[in-house]
């Protein structure tokens, strides 16, 4: 904390001083000691009293209650049950978006876990804990791709065997082959229209999802921690989904 009040300090310093009308001019050159900035560094104590208003407001924003979970919400395994939640989560409010702004449905999303960064533990889900699971300022991106650019998703999860989450979607493999595709119960009509909900950083090419690329973007300008944040509102106790969703059969741990 020491290390951070010196910091922000000297960065105010640096920005007061950028407003300045006369160039300067540098006259002498002189060498100075360098300072440590280390557990031994004091406070500057006039500097905390200015910030320590802002940090209680944030302390009291952070620490506030905004849903409840009776169980553990992790990210491990194939169909983690807080992989599965935030999966649905981006799903529901790509659907809310997509229906009020292009009269469509959305019908799948993923996202992928390494953008989960932590679990939340049973009991009050503080808004400070959507934040520490989420700490990317990604935003939810719907791809339009024809059903027989979708095999190249599938391909994906069958060459990867990687436990990304998914809502709407059913992938099945067998010893890294795959022997099932469905999208909300349904095989993939290759000449229909799909609309898929994931996020920019995937939407782009990220953790290789280069498939992404024979679609066409659209951007809904909706935040996914702020998607997130909203849905743990709404929702006084979660019950998180635990089906299977993604089945790779044989897969090498």
């Amino acid at each position: 904390m020491k290390n951070k009040f010196l910091l922000l300090g000297i960065a105010l310093a640096a920005l007061s001083s950028c407003k300045t009308a006369s160039p300067l001019q540098v006259t002498e050159v002189q060498t100075r000691k360098n300072i440590s900035i280390n557990n031994e560094l004091k406070n500057d104590e006039e500097f905390v009293k200015v910030i320590e208003p802002y940090k209680q407001k944030l302390d009291k924003e952070m620490n506030q209650k905004i849903s409840y979970t009776a169980v553990d919400l992790n990210k491990q395994g194939d169909n983690s049950n807080l992989g599965n939640l935030l999966a649905d989560y981006t799903f529901d409010g790509a659907e809310e978006w997509a229906k009020k702004n292009l009269s469509k449905d959305v019908d799948a999303a993923l996202i992928n876990i390494g953008g989960i960064r932590t679990s939340i533990g049973k009991g009050d889900i503080l808004l400070k804990s959507v934040f520490e699971v989420m700490p990317f300022e990604n935003e939810v991106i719907i791809v339009k791709m024809k059903g027989s650019d979708l095999q190249g998703l599938f391909d994906y999860y069958a060459k990867t065997q990687v436990n990304n989450p998914v809502s709407h979607l059913y992938i099945e493999t067998n010893d890294g082959q795959l022997t099932k595709s469905l999208i909300n119960g349904k095989t993939i009509n290759p000449d229909q229209e799909y609309y898929i909900a994931t996020s920019d950083y995937l939407a782009l090419g990220g953790d290789n999802m280069k498939f992404f690329s024979k679609g066409e973007m659209i951007p809904t300008g909706i935040k996914l921690r702020d998607l997130f944040i909203d849905y743990f509102k709404k929702t006084p106790e979660v019950n998180p989904n635990s089906d299977i969703r993604l089945n790779f059969i044989g897969k090498k741990q």
